[in-house]
């Protein structure tokens, strides 16, 4: 799908057909795949160092991940706004909202990185990282963390380049950075070609190289992605009317993201309590487990694309539809992936670890995977149809309510608490993710804002009425 006008009238067109979403969503997979590749890589090599380097990066990650959301929150609220503008012709106003939501999402990412870099061991204490853990968390932090700004760049980037329906251009720039990063890995962690031995900072240093190079040709691809080529002066470009739009709605998607990713690290922080045999083995399982959801994922950021530019075209019938096409497709997918995984999950673990100890954790927790990742689809497909149509307060609530209730405080109740440990916190995880998939695929059924855009479009003026608020519709004039 290329990224011309032309293209993106076709990705609409083409909305209500299956070849439509696939197109979309191969070059998604193969670009989340290579980047999950790229973290098992990471863990097998830092597994080579000790299983307690596994237990830093992994923590470490859980923290990345939730900041990372602070400066990626523009980044997809932009994105879902240029899908929406580029299905209704507005290309101009896509094109301003691209360039806004990169520059916020650079500035916050900058910030984030000045942070990290200089309260590395504070950070660290505050995660219960051991004492003995915490030379190894400084380096993870100060140098990995320092980078981060280069994650925001390249998620604001790239998810602008995705929403014009151009989602090959950033595959092939995921497919580069991979590869460089590897090769980087093992030259400087193991000390090749008569380098020092670095450890953990030879993953900082390749880190950080290999993002640079990234984000460099996506800003290459990003000047082209509209019809007028985006310069570097236009990166003052500000309208208040579209940033008051794209913060209307980012910041429910920030909270969402952020809350998701702070109760993963919480729950990170519950397991640090167990020990540091629980934590590596949670560490191994969630990258195998990124690889059951790898297609099931792309396959709900392709309905997302695909359901903002028919929202935006105003084909409503055909958005209400492809939201359970994507998620009959995604479950089906993740469901097989997921059964593998409970098959070989003893053989697979063994690649990352020869301790047997957290190998039999491990395996303890495979027939739990038969219900969380399903689940996880289920929730994310969803609720993915639900924030391309602006619905993000909506599943905001319900994901703050969910995941602090069920997801942290089960967790902590049953896992620590009640003594359950580790089962007990997956089951609180499934718990969280089935109560949070069904209320969102509760209000998709509803039709609510569906109904409220069409009737707009036909000119007539949404009023609610009524203890229960009732949508009613009168005519405009």
């Amino acid at each position: 799908m290329s990224a011309t006008g032309e293209g993106r009238v076709e990705l609409v067109k083409s909305g209500s057909g299956r070849v439509g979403l696939w197109m979309l969503a191969w070059p998604i997979f193969i670009e989340i795949f290579l980047q999950t590749l790229l973290g098992t890589v990471d863990t097998i090599m830092v597994s080579r160092i000790s299983d307690d380097a596994v237990a830093v990066v992994g923590i470490s990650n859980q923290l990345f991940g939730a900041l990372t959301t602070l400066f990626t929150t523009f980044a997809g609220g932009a994105g879902i706004l240029i899908a929406q503008r580029i299905g209704s012709g507005s290309h101009e106003d896509a094109r301003k909202i691209a360039i806004m939501g990169v520059t916020a999402s650079s500035v916050l990412g900058f910030a984030v990185s000045i942070l990290l870099f200089l309260f590395s061991d504070p950070i660290a204490r505050a995660l219960h990282i051991s004492g003995g853990l915490i030379p190894l968390a400084h380096v993870y932090l100060t140098y990995v963390g320092g980078g981060l700004f280069l994650v925001g760049m390249t998620a604001s980037l790239g998810s602008a380049i995705r929403n014009t329906g151009n989602t090959r251009g950033p595959m092939y720039t995921g497919v580069a950075v991979n590869v460089i990063h590897i090769i980087l890995n093992y030259i400087l962690i193991f000390g090749m070609f008569g380098l020092p031995e670095m450890g953990l900072g030879g993953i900082a240093v390749s880190n950080i190289v290999s993002r640079l190079l990234g984000v460099v040709v996506l800003l290459y691809m990003f000047s082209g992605a509209f019809e007028r080529t985006i310069r570097l002066r236009d990166f003052r470009t500000f309208s208040k009317k579209l940033f008051g739009e794209i913060v209307r709605i980012s910041w429910p998607l920030g909270l969402n993201s952020s809350s998701w990713v702070l109760s993963q690290l919480a729950i990170y922080s519950f397991l640090a309590l167990l020990g540091a045999k629980e934590l590596a083995a949670r560490t191994y399982l969630n990258t195998l487990e990124s690889f059951c959801f790898t297609l099931g994922y792309a396959i709900a950021m392709a309905g997302q694309i695909q359901i903002a530019h028919l929202f935006g075209a105003r084909q409503m019938k055909e958005a209400y539809r492809g939201a359970y096409r994507t998620l009959y497709i995604g479950l089906a997918i993740v469901s097989a992936n997921v059964l593998l995984l409970f098959l070989f999950g003893r053989t697979l673990l063994g690649f990352f670890t020869a301790d047997q100890e957290i190998i039999s954790i491990g395996v303890s927790l495979l027939a739990l995977n038969l219900i969380l990742q399903p689940c996880k689809m289920l929730n994310m497909a969803m609720g993915n149809c639900l924030n391309a149509i602006g619905d993000t307060r909506y599943t905001m609530v319900v994901s703050i309510i969910s995941m602090s209730l069920i997801g942290v405080g089960g967790s902590y109740l049953f896992g620590i608490s009640a003594g359950w440990g580790l089962v007990g916190i997956y089951c609180c995880m499934i718990a969280d993710e089935a109560a949070r998939g069904l209320l969102v695929l509760r209000r998709w059924r509803g039709q609510k804002v569906l109904r409220e855009a069409e009737a707009q479009a036909a000119g007539m003026q949404p009023v609610r009425s009524g203890k229960r608020s009732k949508v009613l519709f009168k005519m405009e004039g």
